[in-house]
């Protein structure tokens, strides 16, 4: 019998969201259950600092958690280096602080407040000095994908007949249409976020979890046993099979 895999959606600042989730976890597979977590742990909702402590620790504590990085991730690592530099994948006119985004939240949650009047020289060092360097360091080092047997976790996705070894981050990170609307097996069942859905979808190759919390909407967590999947809700598993959505 195949061990579960617990996945979860794209977390952005939910802190509170990704303790529901835990408990829900810890229900089904025990303390000890394997859990990947598919990115975007930063931005828009309300404790982005919260989320990073809480999968920091649990990892250090020996938890079974891989923590994939997503595009919002790769934006507040970026912002974070000596020189702060845009992700080249965003539109133009876009930065980490627009509103769509949602940056301005995860340094409302170290305790760093901007407004119209701020300016990059002005924000960068406050947001250095007050983000532990433990935080930056963890989020500078996220992996972009996880895979395990018939199974590959991924933030956005990937680009359809590439390689593993040949696929890039930018794609794992950022991709979307390309990947969404192709509908040939991949080699592996692909389990990803970042396009977000009124629900959780089965699409026969692919499996979406990303169903806008960073919106106000449910988390989705899902655990998978080889290529079954079901979604955790709070009276147990319920099927996500393909045409499920």
């Amino acid at each position: 019998m195949t061990d579960p895999i617990y996945a979860v959606g794209d977390l952005h600042g939910q802190l509170a969201m990704l303790e529901e989730a835990l408990v829900k976890i810890e229900r089904d597979g025990g303390p000890d259950a394997q859990v990947v977590f598919l990115g975007d742990l930063v931005d828009r909702g309300p404790d982005s600092a919260g989320v990073i402590d809480r999968l920091m620790k649990g990892q250090q504590n020996g938890r079974n958690w891989t923590v994939l990085r997503g595009n919002h991730d790769r934006m507040y690592s970026y912002f974070l280096e000596d020189l702060p530099r845009p992700d080249p994948q965003i539109l133009l006119g876009m930065d980490w602080f627009n509103d769509r985004i949602g940056g301005r939240a995860t340094l409302a949650s170290y305790g760093i407040e901007t407004d119209e009047t701020s300016r990059y020289y002005q924000v960068h060092p406050k947001a250095c000095d007050a983000i532990p360097q433990s935080h930056q360091d963890f989020m500078a080092g996220l992996p972009a994908y996880h895979q395990q047997g018939d199974l590959l976790f991924v933030h956005a996705g990937i680009k359809p007949g590439v390689p593993l070894v040949e696929q890039t981050e930018d794609d794992m990170c950022w991709i979307r249409r390309e990947f969404l609307i192709y509908d040939k097996p991949h080699p592996w069942l692909v389990v990803h976020g970042h396009t977000h859905r009124p629900t959780p979808e089965h699409r026969g190759n692919r499996i979406n979890l990303d169903s806008g919390a960073g919106h106000g909407r449910p988390l989705t967590t899902a655990v998978l046993e080889g290529r079954e999947a079901w979604v955790l809700t709070d009276q147990g598993r319920q099927p996500l099979t393909p045409g499920n959505y």
